[in-house]
């Protein structure tokens, strides 16, 4: 493809003179048409000259990107021509990739060139792209030679990443090994069974073992310990609960991020983390597993979770979960509530999870529904908009009450602190053994 450049149309412009002399001097008229001929002529063989020699690329980058952190991508260009030549080079980036400016210009030297471009993650997610698109200028500055180059790249955008804790992740399991905050074997305690002795009068009669009680004609117990390593099951809500924007930001965005900060926590208490994201069927599943393998595996669901515009299959969900997740786990659901109503199949399948498992409900607040529901009307609309808030935030307590009663622990949080409310909330249970 021909592209001429601002030289080129500028030498046009002035041929226009010529035109214009044609009014006093008739004999310019075929003047300029030889000259017009001639500068096309030239524009063309400017674009012949501008095809010599092969361009080849080749892209360094890196696997994965962290939303809001920039990354240097490395491109080494091979141009086999005797000069150097001056290109444009115009990139289709993956859509979750940006950059500062849209097209770059280089000068490529003969042999091998190095190109060190910044590059700005600008959502979550993975997409195709990297089709590269030259423009090659002639030596005599009159046209472009336009070349697309197939260099395909399907890079992976992670949420926004903690890296300082991630990458000190091994050494900081190992200051708690050492300074003795591992599970702890305590004897009588726990749920693991560990091994048989006589029965002591004052004891809790539930430890008895009657079948051996019956062999041996004594009173025997039961003795448990903690169990070293558990397993926490997190599940995120894809569907239409989350999808809605909350001053001006996705829901499903803080409980990634939060989804994302638990999982960190577990790994660090050295429990096993599953992930399943789901809407009105299952997205992704990640069997519980340990160890930066296993965060590393929920990393690439969350980052591929995609928000959508339906009802949450919720018994598709927890009946999934069941088939493939028979021990007992610490199951944490990124959902949220509007209403005892709307929310009925949530509130019903989330207790089905009881006795097998510990369920916590993790729901995000709407601050501003609750702006609007503290707020003081100032006109008619106003008053009514208040009423409407107050009576979605009664129903959705009430729905919130209803999960308390049934067994479930509830984690109710603003977006922006929901990773630290589900954190902490964690931690609790730990300290107090209920898993």
């Amino acid at each position: 493809m021909i592209v001429p450049t601002r030289r080129w149309a500028a030498g046009g412009a002035l041929l226009a003179l010529v035109a214009l002399a044609g009014f006093v001097w008739p004999a310019a008229l075929p003047l300029l048409i030889l000259l017009d001929v001639a500068w096309l002529a030239l524009a063309v063989f400017d674009w012949g000259r501008a095809g010599r020699g092969a361009i080849a690329v080749r892209r360094e980058a890196p696997p994965a990107f962290s939303v809001g952190r920039a990354i240097t991508v490395r491109y080494e260009w091979t141009f086999t021509g005797l000069r150097p030549q001056f290109v444009r080079v115009r990139e289709a980036l993956p859509e979750p990739l940006t950059v500062p400016t849209g097209e770059r210009a280089l000068r490529l030297v003969p042999g091998a060139n190095q190109e060190l471009l910044e590059v700005m993650p600008a959502r979550r997610g993975t997409a195709d792209g990297g089709r590269i698109t030259v423009r090659r200028l002639g030596p005599l500055g009159l046209a472009w030679r336009q070349v697309s180059l197939d260099c395909p790249w399907t890079p992976t955008v992670y949420p926004r990443l903690a890296e300082a804790g991630l990458r000190a992740l091994p050494a900081r399991v190992v200051r708690r090994r050492e300074s003795g905050l591992r599970s702890m074997r305590r004897p009588g305690e726990g749920r693991l069974f560990e091994s048989l002795r006589e029965w002591v009068p004052g004891e809790d009669t539930r430890a008895i073992d009657w079948k051996a009680t019956a062999r041996r004609g004594k009173p025997i117990a039961r003795v448990f310990e903690d169990e070293r390593r558990q397993q926490v099951m997190l599940m995120l809500d894809a569907g239409r609960l989350l999808t809605a924007e909350s001053d001006g930001i996705a829901r499903l965005e803080p409980a990634i991020a939060a989804t994302l900060r638990l999982a960190h926590a577990a790994i660090e208490h050295d429990d096993d983390v599953g992930l399943l994201v789901f809407a009105d069927t299952v997205q992704a599943y990640v069997p519980p597993g340990r160890g930066r393998r296993a965060l590393r595996a929920v990393l690439a669901a969350l980052a591929a979770a995609d928000g959508r515009l339906v009802e949450s299959d919720y018994a598709l969900a927890f009946r999934f979960l069941a088939t493939r997740s028979r021990k007992r786990a610490l199951t944490v659901l990124f959902t949220d509530v509007i209403d005892r109503q709307a929310s009925a199949t949530l509130v019903a399948q989330t207790a089905t999870l009881r006795p097998r498992h510990l369920p916590v409900a993790v729901t995000l607040r709407d601050p501003s529904l609750e702006r609007v529901a503290l707020g003081r009307p100032e006109t008619e609309l106003a008053a009514f908009e208040r009423a409407a808030a107050e009576e979605l935030l009664q129903a959705r307590e009430a729905a919130l009450a209803a999960m308390r009663r049934q067994g479930v622990v509830v984690i109710d949080a603003p977006p922006a602190a929901a990773g630290d409310a589900a954190v902490q909330g964690y931690h609790r249970l730990k300290r107090r053994g209920l898993l």
